[in-house]
């Protein structure tokens, strides 16, 4: 069943029409149907392999204007840390209490960071933390010793994207409430980052296709010129 508002929204979409960037990221605004602050969505679709090791992308990008979403971060470390995380903002910190919590289901938390010498005892966490992308990764800055940038990063914007099996990165960039030239900056900064990325063996076109869309609202088409500088 879609409603009213889903309705009126769809019209002031042109599905066959690819949008430039500042356009998309007024027209998002526009065509929001919920009561709430809805994330802003970015979906690209790149020209890669994901079966293949080396374009498998993934990584972090600092968001200019952040997400709009306080996350709630914990810090997996040795007692030595405990002080700095604490000091850095981190939610939750310590080690043997927080794993046998997570060991019976509790997974109220967006990232975890930990410390390389504690990551052993993740091991077993795989198939808790594994389905829910909360295993702390080298590659996303959330194995390091220095729990405190890692924390304020988090805190401040930082966001971590992995590609699909399909070949889609999924990423949220921002909040409806947003001013337009935010939500167009943030996109902006996700798609350098994509850019940077590209692998040397990834053939033909690199970024296929690029959509934004709020929560339960249509997805808008953009330019893939218009984001490439």
């Amino acid at each position: 069943m879609i409603t009213k508002k889903r309705k009126v929204a769809n019209t002031k979409v042109d599905a066959n029409k690819a949008y430039s960037l500042k356009e998309a990221s007024t027209l998002v605004k526009e065509v929001n149907t919920t009561k709430f602050d809805s994330s802003v969505d970015i979906h690209v679709r790149l020209g890669v392999d994901p079966k293949k090791a080396d374009q498998a992308i993934r990584g972090t990008v600092s968001l200019p204007h952040g997400t709009g979403k306080t996350k709630k971060v914990l810090v997996l470390c040795t007692p030595d840390k405990e002080a700095e995380a604490n000091a850095a903002g981190a939610d939750f910190v310590g080690l043997d209490e927080f794993i046998q919590k997570i060991e019976s289901g509790w997974t109220d938390i967006d990232v975890i960071v930990a410390t390389p010498s504690v990551m052993p005892k993740l091991g077993k966490l795989g198939k808790v933390l594994g389905p829910r992308n909360l295993m702390p990764n080298p590659k996303t800055g959330t194995v390091t010793n220095d729990v405190a940038n890692a924390v304020k990063d988090l805190k401040g914007g930082k966001i971590a994207f992995k590609v699909d099996k399909v070949g889609i990165i999924h990423a949220s960039i921002g909040r409806v409430s947003f001013a337009p030239e935010k939500i167009a900056e943030n996109c902006q900064e996700l798609i350098n980052a994509l850019i940077k990325l590209k692998p040397s063996t990834a053939k033909g076109t690199y970024l296929k296709g690029v959509s934004m869309a709020s929560t339960m609202s249509p997805g808008i088409m953009i330019d893939t010129k218009s984001v490439q500088n």
